[in-house]
C-alpha cells in the first residue's frame, strides 16, 4: 500500500538541494510503533511513506529531497483503521508543568512524536525566515482515497458526495425561504448562498438523518422535515457570518469583500437579521415543539458565545474551559442541536438523541480547534480570509493558550489582548516556536475519536460509516 505526503514550501531559499533539517524524519526502516487503545490488539502493518520537499528561489529554480518518516504514517494508519494513536506519555520538561486537557489526557511533552509535520513547519519557518505559505499535508492511498470499504459491508465515496445526493438544490431552496422583493435586500440576503461554501454541516445533518432512520427502523427515506434542519442549520451559520464580520470588521470572507464591506455594517446586520428570521420560519413550518425547543437554543449560544468571546479570564487556568465554552456555543452546538434535531424527527429513543447530539458536540469542537490551527499554519489565499485574523482581534485561541505554558511572557500579551504595536507578531512566532500547534491538533483527534466512539453506536450503514470518515476529513482539511 502506498502512501505519499506532499509539502510544498514557497520561500525565498537558495539554490540547491535542501538538506535534512531534523534527524527526526530519518527514521531507521526497523523501527516499530508503539500502538494502545482497545483495537489494537495486534501490531498492524505501516504502509510505505514519502515525504517531499520542495522549494522555489525568485529565479525560479527548484530543489527537491525525499525524505522517510514511519511516524506520522504510523498515526494516519491506526486512525484509518479505527485505533486510538496517542503517543506515550513522558514526564515534563524540567521547569515545565504538565498540562491535563479536559479530556482528561495528559498533554504530552514530546510533541515531535504526536505530529511531525508540524514539527517540520516550524523547522523549516526558521530555516527560510522569508517563508510565504506552507500548504497543508495530501494523502493518497489507492485503497482508501477512491472507495473504502466500510464495516457496514457496503461501498461509499467521498462523505460530502454521499450527502450532496440529499443536498441537490440546497442553495435555490434557501433562496426561496428568503423570498425578498427588495433588489438590494436580496442581493445581501443571497449573497453567501452561492454554493461555494463547504456546506459541511447540512452534510452532516443529512447523514445523521439517515443514520438515525436506518438504526431506528432500517428505513433509507429522507423526510422532508429532516432535510429542512439542514437548510436551516445553513441559514443559521450564513446569518452569524455576517454578523460576526460586522463585529470583527472583516473585510474578505470565503475569497470575496464581505456584506459590510460592500452594503455598509447597517445594512449587513439587517440581512443578517433577516436570513435568521427566514429561517424561525422555516423552523416553525416544521410544527414540532421538541424540534423547534432545540434549535431555539442554537440562537442563545450563539449570542452568549459571542460574549464570552468579548470577554476573557486573567486567572490561566480558567482560560481554556472559557476557550473551549466559546468553541462550543459559537460553533459546535449548531452541529450538535441540529443533529439532535433530526434524529428526534427520526427515531423517538432519546438515547438515539443523546448519541447524534454528542456525536455533533465533539466534531463541530474538533472543526473549530483546526480552523485555530490553520489560522497560523495555512495561507490566506487557501482561507479565503486573513491568517493570523484572531490574533489581530486580540484573540487567544488553543494554539496561543498552549503556547503561553512554555511562554509566560505571553500572559501580559493575552490580557491586553494583543494591542500593543508587536504584540501580533510576537505572539505569532511564540506559537511557531512552542507545542501549542500540536497540542491543539492532538486535542482535535481526541474530540474526533469521541465523536466515532458515539456514532459507532448505532447500527452499521453507510451513513454512520461515511460520519465515521467525516470526522478524519476534519483533521486533515486544509481550508
Amino acid at each position: 500500500m502506498g502512501f505519499i505526503v506532499t509539502l510544498v514550501v514557497v520561500a525565498d531559499a537558495a539554490k540547491g538541494q535542501i538538506e535534512p533539517l531534523d534527524e527526526s524524519l530519518t527514521e531507521p526502516a526497523t523501527a516499530r510503533p508503539d500502538w494502545t487503545g482497545a483495537r489494537c490488539g495486534r501490531e498492524l502493518p505501516v504502509p510505505s511513506f514519502r515525504l517531499r520537499v520542495r522549494t522555489w528561489d525568485r529565479g525560479g529554480a527548484t530543489a527537491c529531497r525525499h525524505f522517510q518518516t514511519r511516524t506520522m504514517a504510523t498515526r494516519w494508519w491506526c486512525w484509518r483503521r479505527g485505533c486510538s494513536w496517542r503517543p506515550a506519555a513522558r514526564s515534563p520538561r524540567p521547569g515545565r508543568p504538565g498540562c491535563a486537557g479536559p479530556l482528561g489526557t495528559r498533554a504530552v511533552s514530546d510533541t515531535r512524536a504526536q505530529v511531525p509535520y508540524f514539527n517540520l513547519v516550524k523547522t523549516l519557518t526558521s530555516a527560510f525566515p522569508n517563508l510565504h505559505s506552507i500548504s497543508q499535508f495530501h494523502q493518497r492511498t489507492p485503497a482508501v482515497c477512491c472507495c473504502s470499504q466500510t464495516q457496514s459491508g457496503e461501498k461509499y465515496t467521498d462523505p460530502f458526495k454521499l450527502g450532496w445526493r440529499d443536498l441537490k438544490g440546497l442553495y435555490e431552496d434557501i433562496r426561496k425561504e428568503l423570498c425578498i422583493s427588495t433588489k438590494e435586500l436580496k442581493d445581501m440576503s443571497e449573497y453567501y448562498f452561492d454554493g461555494k461554501g463547504k456546506a459541511f454541516r447540512p452534510t452532516i445533518v443529512v447523514l445523521m438523518a439517515r443514520a438515525c432512520n436506518i438504526h431506528h427502523n432500517n428505513s433509507r427515506d429522507m423526510q422532508a422535515n429532516q432535510r429542512s434542519i439542514a437548510l436551516i442549520a445553513e441559514m443559521i451559520h450564513t446569518a452569524t457570518l455576517v454578523h460576526d464580520d460586522v463585529i470583527d470588521d472583516a473585510s474578505s470572507r470565503r475569497g470575496k469583500h464581505t456584506v459590510n464591506k460592500i452594503w455598509g455594517e447597517k445594512k449587513a446586520v439587517l440581512a443578517g437579521d433577516l436570513i435568521l428570521s427566514a429561517a424561525s420560519i422555516a423552523l416553525a413550518r416544521i410544527g414540532n415543539t421538541a424540534v423547534i425547543s432545540i434549535l431555539a437554543q442554537v440562537i442563545e449560544d450563539l449570542v452568549r458565545g459571542e460574549f464570552l468571546q468579548l470577554g476573557s479570564k486573567e486567572n490561566e487556568n480558567e482560560r481554556f474551559a472559557h476557550y473551549l465554552e466559546k468553541t462550543f456555543k459559537k460553533t459546535a452546538s449548531l452541529i450538535a442541536h441540529s443533529c439532535k434535531a433530526v434524529s428526534v424527527l427520526g427515531c423517538p429513543d432519546p438515547v438515539v438523541h443523546e448519541i447524534a447530539y454528542q456525536y455533533g458536540k465533539n466534531i463541530g469542537i474538533a472543526f473549530q480547534l483546526i480552523d485555530d490551527v490553520l489560522d497560523f499554519t495555512s495561507c490566506s489565499d487557501q482561507m479565503g480570509k486573513p491568517t493570523s485574523a484572531d490574533l489581530k482581534l486580540g484573540l487567544a485561541t488553543g494554539p496561543v493558550l498552549f503556547a503561553c505554558q512554555q511562554f509566560p511572557e505571553m500572559n501580559a500579551m493575552i490580557m491586553r489582548r494583543f494591542s500593543l504595536p508587536g504584540d501580533v507578531d510576537r505572539a505569532r512566532q511564540y506559537v511557531l516556536q512552542s507545542d501549542g500547534l500540536q497540542q491543539t491538533t492532538y486535542l482535535a483527534q481526541q474530540y474526533c475519536h469521541k465523536a466515532v466512539r458515539e456514532i459507532r453506536k448505532l447500527r452499521p450503514s453507510t451513513e454512520r460509516d461515511a460520519l465515521i470518515q467525516l470526522s478524519e476529513s476534519v483533521l486533515t482539511r486544509d481550508k
